[in-house]
């Protein structure tokens, strides 16, 4: 039961109410309890035609509603919806107002397309051991020349044409163990040299990475990448076009990079930012509890030599 915002009673309280007010009569129960003799009369009524069940909440909708869309145009109006059909194009073939179609198909929530759609099942995996799957991506990152509107939240004398940077990540599929670097571009030989530097980062936790998953960004679709895969014996997977949620655990990645590192405090510059980033990541993996493996942090799922 949700009881009105600005009731000056509860079920419980009304009981208490009724009860003084048999005893006292209503004038003084009223009077007692800060209330008018019309509120009291009301619940005093109201228990006597129904007991406790009268003391609850009634629904504020009208009994009657006279110009209600009937019964039978709702059907057709949701019948012609569920063969796709858009609000203007359902209002124009039964001839009645788009406002009415339109209220209808929210009432019904169908009041866009997609919504006619179950959303698709997700699909959770994990691989089985670290370093079987390393997931990459790329965050294209403002320039800092002076602290900007995301952290004092006026956009009057924002900085232009600072330039771009870009976060370049990595993270182990089965431990989110994770590698990242702030680096001038996101061309294919920056990207390969950033690759082979977490290869190595990821060898020295112990780890043989064997695949690497990637969007179809154009440094991971360059030849130059493909030569680093045959190089390191490294199977490359690419995710379906128009599909993030494939690469979700560096989509998640970037989220909390952006939230926790770099736009949690005003950043003098884009060396201050930068310089944090490493000390954050090294609380990432060793100290920060991940949800998606039991609240552990990511390190603990490295098996210790």
């Amino acid at each position: 039961m949700k009881l009105h915002g600005n009731a000056r009673t509860t079920p419980k309280s009304r009981e208490d109410l009724v009860e003084r007010a048999k005893a006292e009569g209503i004038g003084p129960a009223a009077q007692a309890l800060g209330l008018s003799r019309r509120t009291v009369a009301k619940w005093l009524r109201r228990w006597k035609q129904d007991g406790r069940a009268g003391l609850q909440d009634r629904s504020s909708a009208p009994r009657r509603s006279p110009r209600k869309t009937p019964a039978r145009l709702e059907q057709r109006i949701l019948a012609l919806r569920r063969q796709r059909l858009v609000g203007w194009a359902i209002a124009q073939q039964l001839a009645v107002p788009r406002s009415t179609v339109g209220a209808v198909l929210r009432r019904h929530g169908l009041g866009r397309l997609k919504w006619l759609d179950p959303p698709p099942e997700v699909t959770r995996y994990e691989r089985d051991v670290p370093g079987e799957l390393v997931h990459l991506d790329t965050k294209k990152l403002a320039r800092i020349a002076k602290v900007g509107h995301r952290i004092h939240g006026r956009r009057r004398g924002m900085s232009r044409g600072v330039g771009w940077e870009y976060a370049h990540l990595a993270i182990d599929d089965h431990s989110r163990v994770s590698y990242v670097e702030v680096l001038p571009d996101e061309k294919a030989v920056t990207t390969v040299g950033f690759v082979q530097r977490a290869l190595a980062f990821y060898e020295s936790q112990g780890l043989r990475v064997q695949q690497l998953l990637t969007d179809n960004g154009s440094p991971y679709v360059s030849r130059d990448f493909a030569a680093m895969c045959r190089e390191h014996r490294l199977r490359h997977l690419r995710t379906q076009p128009y599909t993030p949620q494939t690469n979700g655990k560096a989509e998640r990645l970037v989220q909390t990079l952006l939230r926790e590192w770099a736009y949690v405090r005003a950043y003098p510059n884009s060396r201050g930012r930068t310089a944090a980033l490493q000390p954050w990541l090294r609380h990432y993996n060793h100290r920060r509890p991940h949800g998606g493996i039991g609240y552990q942090p990511p390190i603990s799922r490295i098996p210790k030599p």
